[in-house]
């Protein structure tokens, strides 16, 4: 009985060992003088066995180390012999040259320093990010020799992934004027569109190479370079919350534009493009409720999604 209970404890302690290990985010630096973009964050798994490598990209504005307490999805991965990397494409809505060069030197970095395979990769991304990370894919698949990886999937955790559909719903909520936060998001994230290369229906062709996606597909259809490739749409569509917090109804959510993405995907014959759909499970670290949350997503399912697609 004594050398059972000592067995236990013994397994109890190496297990929490395992656990604060898993906690543990190794920070990479590659460019000191930039603060936001110029590192990342890498959690090893459990094992010296890497089967796969998730990079989650961290919304508008964040740094790398914003996301990892809003999921639980590098703790899965700690336990499944996957790699996880966090990185921030800082204030930006769209995946430009020079984000899509800083994101490639952190994929280059990870592919020497950790001597992985450029096959399995999955990347995610929250709010901006998932946009940044569904059109770096689509580049990825459209320029196989242009980028260093063929990402094997793609997620996106409640993201606007249109820009022209975006910057007009952005110009309708300061328009509005319905709720102080989303008008003061809209101001800040309508200045740095502008700054950058001006009002997108002024500049189509500019903007057609940047956005993910389009619901006007005379301005772009890059989802058909996401024809071959596993995608998934994460979205707690509480629409009674939108309401009541921000006066905002269906027509400007992030839920629209990516359930026509979806379904195009489907039509083009791609069984393995999903909308995933959820409900009220959207909380922020603090306890906040909050549809537009990292917690949307299951963490174990997906994980599972991910080995199935690296096997």
């Amino acid at each position: 009985m004594v050398v059972a209970k000592n067995i236990f404890a013994f397994a109890l302690i190496l297990h929490l060992c395992q656990i604060a290990q898993a906690q543990t985010l190794n920070k990479i630096a590659l460019d000191n003088q930039d603060i936001i973009s110029g590192y990342y964050y890498a959690v090893e798994p459990s094992t010296d066995s890497i089967e796969g490598v998730l990079v989650l990209l961290a919304g508008f504005g964040q740094r790398p180390e914003d996301s990892p307490p809003e999921t639980k999805l590098h703790h899965q991965a700690y336990a499944n012999n996957i790699l996880t990397i966090f990185y921030a494409g800082g204030n930006k809505l769209y995946a430009d040259s020079i984000t899509q060069l800083k994101l490639t030197n952190v994929i280059n970095d990870v592919l020497t320093r950790f001597k992985v395979k450029s096959n399995i990769f999955v990347i995610g991304g929250y709010s901006a990010g998932g946009m940044i990370a569904m059109r770096y894919v689509e580049l990825c698949n459209e320029h196989p020799n242009k980028f260093p990886i063929q990402p094997k999937g793609i997620f996106t955790v409640d993201s606007p992934i249109d820009i022209f559909t975006i910057y007009e719903q952005l110009e309708e909520n300061a328009k509005n004027n319905y709720s102080v936060l989303a008008v003061e998001e809209a101001v800040r994230a309508m200045a740095h569109i502008k700054n950058d290369f001006g009002i997108p229906r002024e500049h189509i062709s500019t903007y057609a190479k940047l956005t993910a996606f389009s619901m006007n597909k005379e301005y772009s259809q890059n989802e058909k370079y996401l024809k071959n490739t596993a995608v998934r749409t994460y979205h707690d569509v509480d629409i009674a919350w939108r309401i009541k917090n921000r006066n905002q109804t269906v027509h400007g959510s992030n839920y629209e534009v990516t359930a026509e993405l979806i379904n195009r995907l489907v039509l083009m014959g791609n069984d393995k493009a999903e909308f995933m759909q959820t409900f009220q499970t959207g909380y922020r670290s603090n306890g906040d409720r909050h549809p537009h949350s990292w917690s949307i997503v299951n963490e174990v399912e997906l994980i599972q999604w991910m080995k199935n697609l690296i096997k």
